[in-house]
């Protein structure tokens, strides 16, 4: 991150009245993340690795809160790192011990899962600013390392339990059906959800890294201290676990901004706008299009922008990061001709 910009600064510039330069700060941060701790760029192939490693591809798909702030919700392809397939046939029966050691050890290194001081140390600095409103610890001319370093530990201590403790609340049971049925979290977070190792199951090759604190989401200590707010790090293995998330993320980013009760409501405005049909005024075929018309223009009418989304759009930020250039696939019309080429009952 640019050293010279204080984070209590940015954030103001983020919460702004402004959404053109909230929108121009998020592009800018999200870039910066991009540039200096991916360390990706395609031109220097020499540059050294970044802190998830050597990255290959990367993409992020924007999305605005409720109140419309924007995040973003990125995948990171690492150099050299394998599908979900190959690490579980090299996981599977311990074929591959010494794969299985280094890469337990890789995620170790790189997933936290736990707060770094007791968390009731930090109850008693209710006093203190946020921890997201200052900048990151920078360390001071002629301080040592010891005292460096004891800052820079109780401020991702103070950090991680502001950012990454969850705290249940109601809509952590919407989904419960009352009864007896069990009363859990959706998020899966629960205080006694701990495993004190990362393990494999040798059978299946299901990976289930290691969960020290119940409560705490998975974060990167480096990419927290930098960026300064809450984060949700993954690694997509192998096995059940690594399916749920490539469903989680394909859903995430084809997923349509606009909600079902909202749809059907612009379409019942829309069909009554256009009144009843009378044959004397206009063919069947020119009703027809009078009526996608007027339902395409209610339902983008409808449409829930953010004010920052907007700037964004019109800044040409659009809404995703990638490092790669891509064309959008018709998969209904791909599906078909697979099918009429090499039908298999096996699909349907």
């Amino acid at each position: 991150m640019d050293q010279d910009v204080s984070s209590s600064w940015v954030q103001k510039k983020l919460l702004s009245g402004n959404p053109f330069i909230g929108a121009e700060f998020f592009d800018l941060y999200i870039r910066t993340f991009i540039r200096t701790l991916l360390a990706y760029d395609p031109d220097k192939l020499d540059k050294d690795p970044g802190i998830l490693g050597r990255v290959a591809a990367y993409y992020g798909c924007v999305e605005a809160q409720g109140r419309g702030s924007l995040h973003c919700h990125m995948l990171v392809w690492l150099e050299g790192g394998l599908n979900p397939n190959e690490i579980r046939d090299r996981l599977v029966n311990g074929q591959d011990a010494e794969f299985t050691e280094r890469l337990i050890r890789y995620l170790d290194d790189t997933i936290a899962t736990r707060i770094p001081l007791s968390s009731e140390d930090h109850r008693l600095q209710s006093d203190k600013p946020h921890p997201c409103h200052l900048r990151h610890v920078r360390r001071l001319q002629g301080e040592t390392d010891s005292s460096y370093s004891t800052r820079l530990s109780a401020d991702l201590s103070r950090l991680a339990y502001k950012t990454q403790l969850h705290i249940h609340s109601h809509t952590c049971y919407k989904y419960w059906k009352g009864g007896s049925s069990p009363r859990t979290c959706r998020f899966e977070l629960d205080q006694g959800n701990t495993r004190e190792n990362t393990t494999v199951d040798t059978t299946t090759g299901e990976l289930t890294l290691r969960q020290l604190d119940g409560l705490v989401n998975p974060y990167n200590p480096t990419i927290l201290s930098a960026l300064r707010c809450n984060m949700d790090i993954k690694f997509i293995g192998s096995g059940a676990s690594a399916k749920a998330i490539l469903y989680y993320i394909t859903d995430y980013i084809t997923k349509s901004q606009l909600k079902a009760h909202i749809a059907f409501g612009a379409l019942d405005v829309a069909i009554k706008k256009i009144g009843v049909y009378k044959r004397e005024e206009c063919s069947i075929a020119e009703r027809g299009k009078q009526l996608l018309n007027k339902c395409a223009y209610a339902m983008l009418s409808h449409q829930e922008l953010s004010a920052q989304q907007v700037a964004s759009f019109l800044m040409d930020y659009g809404d995703y990061y990638t490092s790669h250039r891509f064309k959008p696939l018709q998969w209904i019309h791909f599906e078909k001709f697979i099918d009429d080429q090499y039908h298999s009952n096996e699909c349907y």
